[in-house]
């Protein structure tokens, strides 16, 4: 009996003992955490999602700005007991498929319960109006105010202002710490490259809600509320008006124009065409809509400024000119003789008769013969790292993402692909830049920037900085210098060749601009599947450039009928704004700059 009864108080010791241990760890080791957890069940933080930053042109003229629209949302922890009532409901209201709700909700099942999820944006004022009405009978249904974006009418712009979109599960898992399920960010273009500024930084508002989470009021009056910070606003470098100018004159066919100012790499105009709409994605795409772009053949998703690889055709005569002349191979009294084409284990023709040339005239005819002789003096090796100089095989590091590198062969490539014993006619092509070389647009005007400005210019950039909310000044964004040092005769020697292109009775003479020297060069790409692409790089004005541009035009035929006048009216029209700001530039701007900026790129 004795044993028993010591065994009973031992028994209850040691209840007791771990029941003061529990109310011990609970009432004191983890009191915060209990009372954080208290506190949450009564005190509610409902996110404020900033305004996203806009853009602005060059001239601060507004391109893409926000407009309110209405988001319906459900916070499960209430609505899921009524859903099988409300979800017919709802989704009548809404107008959308049965099972609509559900398939919401179960994707985005592993989100708190108490964290409201989006489940249709861009809802009109009928559908808001009825939930005021009905708000009593929906448990755990509400809708916000959020914003699309809106685009100036007279541009596009689709390839260069880029998209938002609803954040995927793989970049909520990244940057969890900012993002919930249900937020939009940047998927292309400058959207996408400039998100973290863009974004800006979110609120929150403390909401009073009793025990069955109905608000109450807010919580101490607001005291505890975290104002958003509105993204920042971007200042582009592009001029609407000659990004108009650009999108008028390629649209209907297949190609990109990239307009360039030299001295800061500032992109003023930049065109992947064919476009598409970006008010279909400026809050919830349509369906057939997508499905439309996706099939399309001409692939206007596609952004062939910066992804579209091809021969640069005779605008690649300057590489091979510049490298000759840079290594003492060739000066201006070197000559060499055009019969109408050159024989290096087969015949190589040329477009015409040329007679004995020297380098300028042989970039003003664009003579085949020289060129193919020319870069088997300078050598396979001498020529790839010249066109490396220039940034060819490479990303240029423009602010837009999605490029491709292009390729530059080299004896280590032709080894690969074709043995120790590779054709040395293979380099005879690469002369005239056909064969296996393939470069992007804007690569081509970066390679036209450099020569305009002999040898210096900036990453090619599509941002200029953005615009202070207090001080109405604009801060700058800072961006590496390009250079391709090489001596100013070199320059001189090039761009003499490329202004008679245009103004002497070269390949361009056609081209000319009144009152404006223009330089340039025309090119057409072979194209093995249908007609050759059309190119043109040019310049101007000749003595002070101001503008550079690549023009590329897909299975058209020759460069001078068809990228060279869009490269003209794309000069000319930035030229005729950009005298008339001159003349006005007495008259205080309203807007400075900042005397430090950021670094944004490389």
């Amino acid at each position: 009996m004795t044993n028993r009864k010591t065994f009973l108080y031992i028994a209850l010791t040691v209840v007791m003992a771990l029941v003061f241990l529990r109310l011990f760890q609970m009432q004191i080791l983890d009191q915060k955490n209990y009372e954080e957890k208290a506190q949450e069940n009564s005190i509610r933080r409902v996110e404020q999602i900033p305004l996203r930053g806009v853009f602005y042109d060059r001239n601060l003229k507004l391109i893409v700005s926000n407009n309110p629209a209405y988001t319906i949302r459900v916070t499960p922890s209430e609505y899921n007991k009524y859903a099988n009532t409300l979800n017919p409901i709802l989704e009548s209201v809404l107008d959308v498929e049965p099972g609509y709700i559900n398939k919401i909700l179960y994707n985005n099942r592993t989100y708190s319960k108490y964290i409201p999820i989006r489940i249709k944006r861009g809802i009109d004022l009928k559908v808001v109006s009825w939930l005021e009405e009905n708000s009593e009978h929906l448990p755990g249904v509400d809708y916000i105010v959020e914003m699309q974006r809106s685009y100036l009418d007279s541009i596009v712009g689709s390839h260069v202002f880029g998209y938002t979109k609803e954040i995927n599960p793989k970049q909520l898992e990244a940057e969890k710490g900012y993002y919930t399920a249900g937020d939009y960010v940047g998927n292309t273009g400058i959207e996408k490259f400039y998100e973290k500024q863009l974004r800006g930084v979110k609120g929150y508002n403390c909401i009073l809600v009793d025990s069955k989470r109905k608000e109450i009021g807010r919580f101490k009056d607001g005291m505890d509320d975290v104002n958003s910070i509105k993204g920042k606003d971007l200042v582009l470098s592009l001029d609407s008006d000659v990004q108009k100018a650009a999108e008028e004159a390629l649209r209907g066919r297949r190609g990109a124009i990239v307009a360039v100012e030299p001295k800061t790499g500032e992109i003023l105009a930049f065109v992947s065409s064919p476009e598409y709409d970006l008010n279909q994605f400026s809050y919830v795409t349509p369906k057939d809509y997508l499905r439309d772009l996706y099939s399309d053949p001409q692939k206007p998703l596609f952004n062939r400024a910066v992804m579209s690889l091809n021969p640069p055709g005779s605008t690649f005569k300057m590489l091979a000119a510049m490298a000759a002349l840079e290594e003492g191979i060739i000066d201006t009294n070197t000559t060499y003789y055009c019969g109408g084409g050159f024989s290096y284990g087969r015949f190589y023709k040329c477009d015409g008769v040329h007679g004995t040339l020297n380098v300028i005239h042989a970039i003003e005819h664009s003579c085949n013969t020289f060129f193919y002789q020319l870069i088997l003096k300078i050598g396979l090796e001498k020529w790839s790292d010249y066109a490396h100089r220039f940034g060819f095989g490479k990303k240029t590091g423009i602010d837009i993402g999605g490029e491709a590198t292009g390729l530059v062969p080299d004896e280590a490539y032709y080894r690969k692909h074709y043995g120790a014993n590779w054709p040395r006619g293979a380099m005879v092509s690469l002369g005239i830049g056909q064969g296996e070389l393939n470069v992007s647009p804007i690569q081509l005007a970066q390679y036209t920037a450099l020569i305009a400005n002999n040898g210096r210019t900036f990453v090619p950039h599509i941002v200029k900085g953005y615009l202070d909310d207090k001080t109405k000044k604009i801060v700058p964004y800072q961006f590496k210098e390009v250079t391709a040092p090489l001596k100013q005769k070199t320059y001189d020697i090039v761009k003499r060749g490329m202004f008679l292109v245009v103004n002497g009775s070269g390949t361009g003479a056609a081209l000319k601009i009144p009152d404006v020297k223009m330089a340039g060069k025309t090119g057409t790409a072979q194209n093995p599947h249908g007609k050759d692409h059309a190119l043109f790089i040019g310049f101007a004005p000749f003595d002070n450039p101001q503008i550079a541009v690549s023009v590329i035009v897909e299975n058209v035929g020759f460069g001078a009928t068809y990228a060279g006048p869009i490269a003209k009216h794309v000069i000319e029209t930035y030229l005729s704004k950009d005298y008339k700001k001159k003349k006005m530039e007495a008259k205080a701007p309203k807007f400075q700059l900042e005397a430090e900026g950021e670094q944004i790129a490389d």
